[in-house]
């Protein structure tokens, strides 16, 4: 019986990846970016800078060559490219970032000195050094902001539904050219319209409440167009068309269909409008004016708010001048506590009323 030895192919070696060959290791951007801080602080040193900022920009450049380069002869140069813009835009989001960090540590670290139960309890009346509160601004705030929307919401809305579903021709246009113009007044100058328009109504030198409430109204309006404008228009026309095949008229299919389809990202453009007017100051000084005492009532003598508060302890410091900055300090991290909850709220208001799209 004969046997034969069969030939069998030597193994051969596995092709090489292109997708994955020549990747530099994950921790390559870790070590570079701690070897890069170290390299910024010993030059930034040497340079005679002590600066934290200078040590950041060194750090950032060394490290963005020195990465560009190693993935240049290790990746190659299409990847090296898409590694430096993707480390170019995480550079830029950072950089965006920092006045935010900076704007809140250094108002908590300022503000907590005051942020006690008197501050909110206490108003300014008959206070002179220490002491007192911001109780009549935060009211004051609170109402001017809560009349303020109360008027621009649905003017706002409606405009926006007419210039989304209705508007056509010049009229369209020219409210959508007089909206954007508004988008860009001077506060102050919705201040002095307010100012002239109550002076010329109620007799000269009224100012109130709802003086600024309108003036911050004239602020508000455009934005809550805008915004709501631009959703209605992306809410899908075949819903209306369904709407409409089913014999709805069209007024009910804009209340029923197009609206609850776009509620969420119409309340989040309300919250960014209120965001936009709660910290104005140059408007109420002209037209809601200057109080030490409490006065929740809008329609009669002058009213305080925050941002006023904060200027006018700010800018006209008394002796010692510390309690009176360590006031518009509180008063800075109170104004930034309230439009941080309107943003809460306004999101568990999106997410409660959102239509909702998946089965239970």
């Amino acid at each position: 019986m004969s046997t034969s030895l069969e030939t069998r192919p030597a193994p051969q070696a596995p092709a090489s990846n292109s997708l994955t060959a020549g990747q530099l290791p994950g921790w390559t951007t870790w070590a570079v970016g701690v070897a890069s801080v170290a390299l910024g602080v010993l030059i930034a040193t040497l340079l005679g800078s002590t600066h934290v900022g200078v040590m950041v920009a060194i750090a950032a450049v060394v490290f963005l060559v020195v990465m560009h380069i190693a993935s240049l002869t290790v990746e190659g140069g299409r990847r090296a490219a898409d590694r430096l813009a993707k480390h170019l835009v995480v550079s830029m989001f950072l950089l965006a970032l920092l006045p935010l960090i900076s704007v809140v540590v250094t108002t908590l670290g300022d503000g907590l000195r005051r942020f006690d139960w008197q501050f909110f309890s206490y108003s300014m009346r008959n206070v002179v050094g220490e002491g007192g509160g911001a109780a009549h601004a935060i009211w004051g705030t609170l109402i001017i902001t809560g009349i303020a929307t109360l008027i621009s919401v649905p003017i706002g809305l409606m405009t926006a539904v007419y210039l989304a579903e209705y508007g056509r021709g010049v009229l369209a246009r020219s409210i959508t050219f007089f909206v954007d113009v508004m988008t860009g007044i001077p506060s102050i100058v919705a201040g002095l319209f307010a100012y002239a328009v109550f002076g010329a109504v109620f007799g000269a030198g009224t100012r109130n409440g709802i003086a600024g409430a309108v003036a911050l109204s004239v602020l508000m309006i455009p934005v809550v167009v805008r915004s709501t404008e631009e959703l209605l228009r992306i809410v899908p026309n075949e819903l209306r068309e369904a709407s409409y095949a089913l014999g709805v008229p069209k007024w009910k299919t804009i209340v029923r269909i197009v609206i609850p389809t776009a509620i969420s990202g119409i309340v989040a453009g309300v919250i960014l409008a209120i965001a936009r007017i709660i910290g104005e100051t140059a408007p109420l000084m002209i037209a809601a004016g200057f109080t030490a005492s409490m006065n929740v009532n809008a329609v009669s003598g002058q009213m305080m708010t925050l941002p006023v508060f904060v200027y006018d302890q700010y800018a006209r410091p008394g002796i010692p001048r510390e309690p009176f900055w360590d006031r518009a300090w509180a008063g800075a991290l109170t104004l930034i506590l309230i439009v941080m909850l309107l943003n809460l709220l306004g999101r568990l208001i999106a997410k409660r009323f959102a239509p909702k799209t998946g089965r239970k």
